[in-house]
């Protein structure tokens, strides 16, 4: 079961290849610059010249559906969308938040609450179980203020994500942890996929959308 996975919702271009659970290759990197269009399938020969294998042996591809950046969840799902209509494989969408929590699942914490920065004092948002990694909540857009999180105040909490930076400056949880130096990775989709591809969990490649979650805001222009 060799898999592509694809994660471009953030700053960190990241491409893995499994075989099953085992990890083969991951080509990653964390740009300010939004460098997905001008890197993604680079790194995806990178990655396939490290796992030793053809695009022809894949038999199927996982993508961060997002929720993050709209221009790098675009070009995440585009490549995404070729390879599969290109080779006739499936395609396996994971929510990105989920690629955040798994490295800390177990570690002690009562609840890891991921935030992907999105706007001003916005974040995109959902509670996970600390022990299991379960989703105990619905994705949502959610603006930070002093009060956000306060019904979690007795629980041992850590924040992640790029949005954890402005969570810490605002929130006052004497219990929380935060760390803002961990973006969604490839490399935190393949124990999904892997239960996805097994239950045949696929989604329709036609009409695939990745999970914006809010309308593309753009900048409006000023009239002459």
């Amino acid at each position: 079961m060799k898999i592509l996975h694809i994660e471009t919702s953030s700053k960190n271009c990241s491409v893995a290849i499994s075989d099953g659970e085992e990890i083969l290759c991951l080509c990653e990197e964390n740009s300010e610059n939004y460098k997905q269009s001008e890197s993604l399938h680079t790194f995806v020969e990178w990655a396939l010249e490290g796992a030793e294998i053809k695009l022809q042996d894949l038999d199927a591809i996982s993508l961060g559906k997002g929720p993050g950046s709209y221009t790098g969840l675009r070009i995440g799902a585009a490549s995404a969308k070729g390879f599969c209509f290109g080779l006739d494989i499936p395609l396996i969408a994971i929510n990105s938040l989920e690629t955040l929590v798994e490295p800390f699942v177990n570690k002690d914490f009562d609840l890891i609450i991921p935030l992907i920065d999105a706007r001003r004092m916005e974040v995109y948002t959902a509670i996970f179980d600390g022990r299991t990694g379960l989703n105990l909540t619905e994705t949502e857009a959610k603006i930070l203020d002093e009060a956000s999180f306060q019904e979690y105040a007795d629980k041992k909490i850590i924040f992640v994500g790029d949005g954890a930076k402005k969570a810490e400056e605002i929130l006052k949880l004497q219990k929380a942890s935060f760390d803002a130096t961990v973006f969604p990775s490839a490399k935190y989709l393949i124990k999904k996929a892997v239960q996805k591809f097994k239950a045949k969990d696929f989604e329709d490649v036609a009409y695939f959308n990745p999970f914006y979650l809010k309308d593309f805001q753009g900048v409006k222009m000023k009239s002459k």
